[in-house]
């Protein structure tokens, strides 16, 4: 997981960044996910990747290391974000557990 693979241009990167700050938006990605998908252009790829909700695939397309902690929270919620949160365990297996085999 190293910043190289990074893709700064990609769609997906933009609309976490900006779903993330705004409340309206974090609305729309748990309600409609496919029509904003859509609005900010996302390849069928990126889309897939969000459907299947696979953070290891995200990485792969480009999607910034750091958003896809911001990713498990939008997609499980932030509250009682903690170790044992469901937001930490789908990152945790995505990423971490998966990275071990």
């Amino acid at each position: 997981m190293s910043l190289p693979y990074f893709r700064r241009t990609l769609a997906a990167n933009r609309m976490v960044f900006e779903v993330r700050r705004d409340p309206q938006l974090i609305e729309r990605f748990r309600s409609d996910l496919e029509a904003l998908m859509q609005d900010y252009a996302l390849t069928p790829d990126e889309r897939e990747a969000f459907r299947t909700r696979d953070l290891q695939r995200m990485l792969t397309l480009g999607v910034h290391p750091y958003f896809l902690t911001q990713i498990t929270r939008l997609f499980h919620g932030s509250a009682h974000n903690h170790q044992g949160s469901a937001a930490i365990q789908a990152y945790r297996e995505a990423l971490v557990e998966n990275h071990k085999k």
